[in-house]
């Protein structure tokens, strides 16, 4: 098998820089300008949201949600057996070129969602959703396999601030477009919006050829006279059981589950609370999302320095300790001030944790183990399934009870029981003297 250079700058830079390719499908088209445009395009012949989908008659806004949550099923579903076919012919590199181009081709046909092509939208919305996804778990487990551990931390936290820099830069460029139409000869705002999606594509595609060039090629395997199916199931299997014996893995991924679920949902459900709670204007909601961006960037640095002089554990429960604190202030938030310290938070918190989960975990994968795809598919799907069931229990509490702080309060709670499973992890002797 060949031996992979550790720490190589060219490389380790080109893993980063797809943070940088494939981060603005996040901002543009899951946050800010595609959730805006949705539903003012999903609509049937008569301009009414109530819409007829594939034998189901539902509202617009039902079936984006409904979008959200089956593309995060479907790669939580699929991804570990594609990661156990990647460990087993050695070729992730591959999966991860293929999903990239899923997605970065499906942004490029969103320019095609006009008005009542509601099937070209929604569509178009979930491949890119799943091409993003799938290439995530491919990329993530590069990097125990290109840094050697002390360089994780670090490594990680410059991933996603080039990913937070690149997707801020594009998004201006597409604001000014849908915002002010006079620079660009009084463009339609359905055009502008179409385009800013058509660019996020292109975008995603060629930036995503740095690493390309640069990351390895992986230990590429031939097997004689065996299913590639089979052959990757066992792959998931082993390391399954590989997992299941790790009780550190374990652990984590339990609190990575409450946590995330947490840190995910104020993500994608904040910009709902502003405007529904709030009745923040849209233009208060897009500054809110550029903030929350900027914010981050520091943060995840700040978090990655933190954990080189705490250890990665007790930096993970600070930064949740913080997030209670934020659920406690949000539920006391009553003005478009307080909206942007909240979100400044947010911003800071967000950046930390997800920069030091992702490096936490890759240094609790076994050290002499080189495709490590099959684990992180494992931390993906926690990634998921957690934002599946995160979104959901807040939506289901609103339905109910009608009251979208009590959600937030649950939030908080939920981030409290993660502290459970990291205060354990703490006391766990396995652990090596760096995470603790």
């Amino acid at each position: 098998m060949k031996q992979v250079e550790l720490n190589n700058p060219k490389v380790l830079n080109a893993w980063a820089f797809y943070d940088w390719a494939n981060s603005v499908h996040s901002l543009t088209i899951t946050s800010a300008i595609f959730p805006i445009y949705y539903p003012f395009a999903a609509v049937n012949d008569s301009g009414a949201k109530e819409i007829d989908f594939l034998g189901m008659h539902l509202s617009n806004t039902v079936l984006f949600s409904y979008t959200v949550s089956f593309a995060f099923l479907l790669l939580a579903i699929i991804m570990p057996l594609l990661s156990g076919i990647a460990d087993y012919k050695g070729n992730k590199k591959s999966f991860m070129r293929f999903f990239c181009y899923v997605g970065s081709f499906s942004c490029m046909s969103l320019f095609f969602f006009e008005k009542g092509n509601y099937y070209i939208g929604t569509f178009g919305f979930l491949f890119s959703i799943i091409g993003w996804g799938g290439s995530m778990v491919f990329y993530n487990s590069f990097l125990p396999e290109i840094a050697s551990p002390d360089r994780y931390d670090k490594l990680s936290a410059k991933g996603f601030t080039l990913g937070y820099i690149g997707s801020v830069i594009l998004l201006i460029q597409n604001l000014t477009m849908v915002m002010m139409p006079q620079w660009y000869g009084n463009i339609a705002g359905d055009l502008a919006s179409r385009i800013s999606f058509l660019s996020v594509g292109i975008w995603w595609l060629v930036f995503a050829q740095i690493p390309f060039h640069y990351l390895p090629d992986g230990n590429k395997r031939t097997h004689q006279g065996e299913n590639i199916w089979l052959g990757g199931w066992r792959e998931l299997m082993k390391v399954y059981q590989e997992v299941k014996q790790i009780r550190v893995l374990k652990g984590f991924l339990g609190s990575f589950f409450l946590f995330n679920m947490g840190a995910q949902t104020v993500m994608y459900l904040g910009a709902l609370f502003g405007s529904e709670e709030l009745h923040l204007p849209t233009d208060a909601l897009i500054i809110t999302i550029l903030l929350i961006q900027l914010v981050a960037i520091p943060g995840a640095y700040f978090c990655a320095r933190l954990s080189q002089k705490i250890g990665n554990i007790q930096a993970l429960m600070a930064i949740v300790i913080v997030w209670v604190a934020i659920c406690g202030f949000a539920y006391t938030v009553h003005d478009q001030f307080n909206f942007y310290l909240l979100a400044t938070g947010i911003g800071f918190v967000m950046g930390g944790i997800q920069s030091n989960s992702r490096a936490t975990f890759a240094k609790m994968c076994p050290p002499d183990e080189k495709d490590t795809s099959s684990y992180f598919s494992f931390y993906d799907a926690c990634d998921r399934l957690s934002t599946v069931l995160g979104t959901f229990i807040f939506g289901l509490i609103i339905q109910i009870t009608g009251n979208m702080r009590l959600g937030i309060l649950i939030l908080g709670l939920v981030f409290i029981a993660s502290i459970y499973f990291l205060v354990k992890l703490r006391g766990t002797k396995e652990l090596q003297p760096r995470l603790v």
